[in-house]
């Protein structure tokens, strides 16, 4: 469920990003080509950007579809971003919180989406409410499934774990929890982004001018787009792509892979 994209380059009209496409985020609200659970995601969207020399996004969200705000198009026609990160949502227990729960979540610099579902939520994850401060518990932005892994992921990043790490970890222990679970989780904090390939569709692209986007489907046709295999974790930053192997929860050791390319270099660059 859900569809979402994340983006760090030259900076670029936010729209360019998300509205222009034939196939683009905008139009994957009510007409996603990949998405394999749900047909439309009308419960909610939400952009949150970068502006130059200010390293805490701004966030734009809403409880409704992105067609029906009449104000985001013309919002994302004018302002421009080096990075940014945008969802629209299928809403796993509909009418949860409503604007709250739209991604991205937001802390500090980071920026936060989850496409998937949580098995069994929210049984399934109870006994993980301990791991957490009591704090966090409280202060929970919404009473959904994403909410609630992005306080998994948060409380790693703040005891200083660096975001693959806490992604990676938050994916296994909340599968371990809810097997069958879909975890596509999206992070960053506007120069890199990190994204989990669980259980649902993830794609890249390494544009020619410079820049790279991760999104959970193609945008257009353009054949540079690469699918990511899932229960990988990927690390992308402007001119780079690294995929990781994710193993299951009872497996042990993952081990790092360039980015699919051919022929296959250490890793993906561009000049």
């Amino acid at each position: 469920m859900c569809r979402h994209l994340a983006y760090v380059g030259p900076e670029e009209p936010l729209g360019r990003l998300l509205v222009d496409p034939p196939h683009g985020l905008y139009r994957q609200s009510w007409a996603p080509r990949r998405q394999r659970y749900g047909t439309v995601n009308a419960d909610g969207f939400g952009v949150g950007w970068y502006a130059p020399g200010d390293p805490v996004p701004a966030r734009y969200r809403r409880a409704g579809p992105v067609w029906g705000d009449p104000s985001f198009a013309d919002l994302a026609r004018v302002v421009r971003a080096p990075a940014l990160l945008a969802a629209v949502r299928d809403a796993t227990l509909p009418g949860a919180d409503a604007e709250a729960a739209a991604a991205p979540f937001a802390a500090g610099a980071w920026l936060f989406s989850h496409n998937g579902a949580v098995r069994g939520w929210p049984d399934a994850l109870a006994p993980l409410v301990r791991t957490l401060p009591p704090e966090d518990v409280l202060s929970l932005e919404a009473r959904s499934d994403s909410a609630f892994v992005w306080a998994l992921v948060l409380a790693r990043l703040r005891a200083g774990d660096e975001e693959g790490q806490a992604l990676a970890d938050t994916v296994l222990e909340v599968a371990a929890a809810a097997p069958a679970s879909r975890l596509n989780l999206l992070l960053t904090q506007g120069d890199m982004i990190t994204a989990t390939a669980w259980g649902d569709t993830l794609w890249y692209l390494a544009r020619p001018g410079g820049g790279t986007v991760v999104a959970s489907e193609p945008y257009d046709d353009d054949p540079h787009w690469r699918e990511v295999p899932d229960r990988t974790l990927l690390a992308a930053s402007r001119t780079d792509v690294l995929l990781t192997p994710l193993k299951e929860p009872d497996d042990a050791r993952t081990g790092a892979v360039p980015a699919p390319h051919t022929p296959a270099p250490p890793k993906e660059s561009r000049t």
